[in-house]
């Protein structure tokens, strides 16, 4: 008699296969690119203010109101009140990510409670939690946190941090909501159910762990969603300008007239930062989308040789019907269909392989399509 094995075993079997075969970060070009780049601002927000050699709010009363260019002693110049912009820069990259860092905490914490709330248990909670998501998502963000946040001026940056985190989470739980709906209805999650799992055990044990990539690249999104913002409000004036940040310093030199005065420096350094920030944000996200999503992945495989694409042959013999651009259709074979058009081929396969799969009629696919090519050769050559 063969052994059975419980649900409960089948569902952990189900997960740690999930978990051995889940892609690494290491795999994916885009995510190695963008994990280096927040690497290094990183660093720079820990090791930062302690390498400033300035003070940033420190004015030199000997620079006659004038900006210096970039020099040894001030690497990336000075501004108007002859403040390094170096130092500036090195205590503004620490504000920046860490308002970023702790509003995308807050935000995905809310997506994943309510995202994964309204997809598992369902009914009238999920109506309830969609529709207030969508609340939410209707709100426009950006005059919201101009008014309410002009009503806190030199609060720091914790009324910033709360409007975002509540502005940020519709979006990812949306996500989380989805997948949680398809997990919702997979075999081990019903397997748990039977064996008399706790709610709150299978949500925390078995749909969170399969929504890891999901979740990471909700989180990288709404991390660039609170940098960006962040920094346009500082820049309009709105935030904390008495806090050094990179959107405090593009707020600065826009007061100071640096685009009239030549000092380049004085903003383009700091919107590179910026301008980099996003952009291995950007990849990251990317990264984390092809890995966690299948389609994205195998289109990510697929590689060019002579201007056409090509990728892994499909595992059945099988017609493929291409849509062009112009709206004609073109049927293209797999390269295993290919086999039916050689009997030589046909033939190696069969002794190296030693069978090939049945039909429901009792003959293959392919030695039907074989004796058919061979039928209209000869009826061809009687023809002639």
């Amino acid at each position: 008699m063969s052994k059975v094995e419980s649900p409960r075993l089948i569902a952990q079997g189900a997960i740690k296969k999930k978990k051995r075969t889940m892609p690494s970060i290491l795999m994916n070009t885009k995510a190695k690119v963008g994990a280096v780049i927040i690497g290094v601002f990183v660093v720079i927000a820990i090791i930062g203010p302690i390498l400033a050699p300035y003070n940033p709010s420190t004015q030199n009363t000997q620079a006659n109101l004038s900006v210096a260019a970039p020099s040894l002693s001030h690497l990336f110049g000075t501004d108007q009140l002859g403040r390094d912009v170096f130092s500036q820069i090195l205590v503004g990259t620490r504000t920046t990510m860490v308002l970023g860092l702790v509003t995308g905490i807050i935000a995905t914490a809310l997506s994943i409670i309510i995202g994964v709330s309204a997809g598992f248990l369902g009914g009238l909670w999920d109506e309830f939690l969609s529709l207030f998501s969508n609340v939410f998502l209707v709100i426009p963000a950006l005059p919201l946190l101009i008014v309410v946040l002009g009503e806190f001026p030199g609060k720091g940056e914790t009324p910033t941090i709360i409007l975002l985190s509540l502005l940020g989470w519709p979006w990812g739980a949306r996500v989380i909501r989805a997948q949680t709906l398809s997990l919702r209805s997979r075999d081990f999650i019903a397997a748990s159910r039977e064996t008399g799992e706790k709610t709150w055990r299978i949500i925390f044990f078995e749909v969170i762990p399969n929504e890891v990539s999901l979740i990471a690249a909700s989180f990288v999104g709404t991390v660039l969603y609170a940098i960006g913002a962040s920094v346009g409000l500082d820049f309009l004036g709105v935030g904390n300008t008495t806090i050094w940040s990179l959107g405090t310093i593009l707020y600065w030199a826009q007061n100071g007239n640096a685009l009239q005065l030549g000092a380049w420096w004085w903003f383009a350094i700091p919107g590179v930062f910026v301008a980099l920030i996003g952009t291995g944000l950007v990849l990251l996200n990317f990264g984390l989308d092809e890995l966690g999503n299948p389609r994205l992945r195998d289109a990510a495989t697929q590689t060019r040789i002579n201007g056409k694409i090509w990728r892994p042959a499909d595992p059945t013999p099988v017609m493929r019907s291409h849509v062009d651009n112009k709206g004609t259709k073109d049927q293209r074979r797999s390269p295993k269909a290919n086999l039916t058009e050689d009997p030589v081929r046909l033939n190696q396969v069969h002794s190296s392989n030693g069978h090939l799969g049945q039909n429901s009629m009792g003959s293959t696919t392919v030695e039907n399509q074989v004796r058919h090519n061979s039928s209209t050769l000869s009826l061809d050559q009687e023809g002639q």
